[in-house]
């Protein structure tokens, strides 16, 4: 399963309402929170995970993309 910034950040939305958040208005934060925290968690994963496979004709160590 691909990473994708955009569903994260819907989940963390979703989340954070169900904790009381309010993320509709003039002053609400919640979304652009949300962006903010899934670019960031997608970006890292994408630039610094790795799987590591130990059996087999794939064994190695693989990026997440």
């Amino acid at each position: 399963m691909a990473l994708n910034k955009s569903q994260l950040k819907n989940r963390i939305v979703s989340e954070m309402r169900a904790q009381g958040a309010t993320s509709s208005g003039q002053y609400s934060w919640v979304n652009r929170m949300a962006e903010a925290i899934a670019n960031a968690v997608v970006d890292e994963i994408q630039s610094n995970a790795q799987v590591p496979v130990t059996g087999g004709s794939s064994a190695g160590t693989y990026k997440v993309e």
